[in-house]
């Protein structure tokens, strides 16, 4: 089953903008970076943690705000996996909705997306895990957030072109029209079968229109792949692929 908005996030979401507002300078969040994880606002991110230093973060967490800021490893991270290698400056920052622990001491949580971040300054100690000073995206203004109906219709239809194995659970989630804009989009996003730099340029995407537009060229790109016939893709205003 593909999780729904839970309404007490919006409170959450509101408080973190909030704070946002209250630090001009950027908050300091614990930062989780994965090679294979991108993470969006308004959906749920089911982790099993199981690194020593990443226990200690949940359990940090847990006494605090209980935020994570979920980043993408970046380059030859393999090489210095165990120290603190290079992660894009873009990331989700989420909240622990679920957390139970494990034998071990290891954790099975559940983060909930709740906006987008930048890192101005990350803080290598004396914490076991990284940390970072962030600015925290504003909420996108309401008059903004609609996504026409055609292009919701082209997007599901472009990922039903494209999925290797049919998801049905998930393309009746996301031909749901009920949906809001973001959170119909940014499941698509997390959903849909691209790359990791791909989502991650998706992430950075500064808003939903830009995000939307990014993902229709990345569908399309997909078909093309597939051997569907090119017809070709419009850029996106301004955007730049991750580097």
């Amino acid at each position: 089953m593909w999780p729904c908005k839970l309404s007490f996030v919006s409170i959450k979401a509101r408080a973190v903008n909030e704070e946002r507002d209250s630090h001009p300078q950027g908050q300091v969040i614990p930062v989780f970076p994965l090679p294979n994880v991108v993470l969006f606002p308004k959906v749920h991110l089911p982790l099993h943690i199981f690194e020593p230093r990443y226990r200690q973060m949940v359990k940090d967490a847990m006494a605090g705000p209980k935020l994570i800021g979920m980043a993408l490893l970046r380059g030859d991270w393999s090489k210095n996996y165990h120290g603190n290698p290079d992660i894009y400056p873009v990331g989700c920052v989420g909240e622990i909705v679920s957390a139970t622990p494990v034998p071990d001491g290891r954790f099975n949580i559940v983060l909930y997306g709740l906006r987008e971040y930048h890192i101005q300054e990350q803080i290598l100690e004396p914490s076991p895990y990284r940390q970072a000073r962030v600015l925290i995206r504003a909420e996108p203004r309401e008059s903004s957030q609609a996504l026409a109906a055609s292009v919701r219709r082209e997007i599901v239809d472009l990922v039903r072109q494209t999925m290797e194995q049919k998801d049905p659970d998930l393309l009746k989630v996301l031909s749901d029209p009920s949906l809001e804009s973001e959170t119909w989009l940014n499941l698509c996003c997390f959903s849909v079968e691209a790359s990791m730099l791909e989502k991650q340029s998706l992430l950075e995407a500064a808003s939903l229109e830009e995000r939307a537009q990014c993902l229709l060229n990345v569908l399309h790109f997909k078909l093309v792949e597939k051997g569907a016939p090119f017809e070709g893709m419009k850029e996106a205003k301004e955007r730049k692929p991750p580097h």
